[in-house]
């Protein structure tokens, strides 16, 4: 069962709904012990860092989250489920230094620049069609079958730092993060792939595809 993790921030119906076409058993849940019994997680959302983190180290769902993760489950944080694998998140948040996130990959998660080096101006939020270009020449496992600057939809206001596990990056403003690949295992895209047509139903067909092999080892 992939555990498509409710945690009052939007958008699981859908990717609940992608998972199921791409192979998968995706079902969504609220409870911690579904989710630690669970063979995979998704961590999908909208929404502001500090009441995400904060619903979820309330609810039992973070150390939950974190724990499952430490023990080899595959998990795929989407946008702001992406940002929650990092060490802190200041949007919402009342400190400088930010919200606790699930702490796996360091950094903090920031505030897109409305301006780029040369001062050129950009809308934030960031929403719509941009390109995803990896770093490296081999495919990433979750990408496989995707061509390099392949558009996905976007929608957000923050992105994560720059870190050793960055896979690919986007540009608006400045080149942030879009795929974090922590170990083949731990997958985050700042993309929304339950939105992005044919190429993001290709990754989360991919996901699904990992998560079997993974279970198959």
């Amino acid at each position: 069962m992939i555990a498509v993790v409710d945690y009052c921030k939007g958008n699981l119906k859908s990717v609940e709904r992608g998972l199921r076409a791409a192979g998968g058993d995706a079902q969504i849940v609220d409870n911690p012990v579904d989710i630690a019994h669970a063979e995979a997680i998704v961590l999908p959302g909208v929404g502001a860092f500090d009441d995400a983190a904060s619903y979820m180290a309330a609810s039992g769902q973070m150390t939950v989250i974190r724990n499952s993760i430490n023990s080899g489950t595959p998990f795929l944080g989407i946008c702001l489920g992406m940002h929650l694998l990092f060490e802190h998140g200041v949007e919402g948040s009342s400190t400088a230094t930010g919200t606790d996130g699930l702490g796996i990959i360091p950094g903090t998660v920031q505030r897109m620049p409305s301006a780029d080096a040369q001062g050129t101006h950009y809308k934030i939020p960031h929403v719509g069609w941009n390109t995803v270009d990896y770093r490296h020449e081999t495919a990433l496992p979750l990408c496989e079958g995707i061509d390099d600057h392949t558009y996905f939809y976007f929608t957000h206001s923050y992105i994560s730092p720059r870190n050793p596990y960055t896979q690919a990056t986007t540009e608006h403003s400045v080149a942030f993060p879009s795929i974090v690949d922590y170990h083949h295992r731990v997958f985050g895209v700042q993309f929304h792939p339950e939105k992005s047509s044919d190429a993001g139903a290709r990754v989360l067909k991919n996901f699904v595809d990992l998560v079997a092999h993974i279970h198959c080892e």
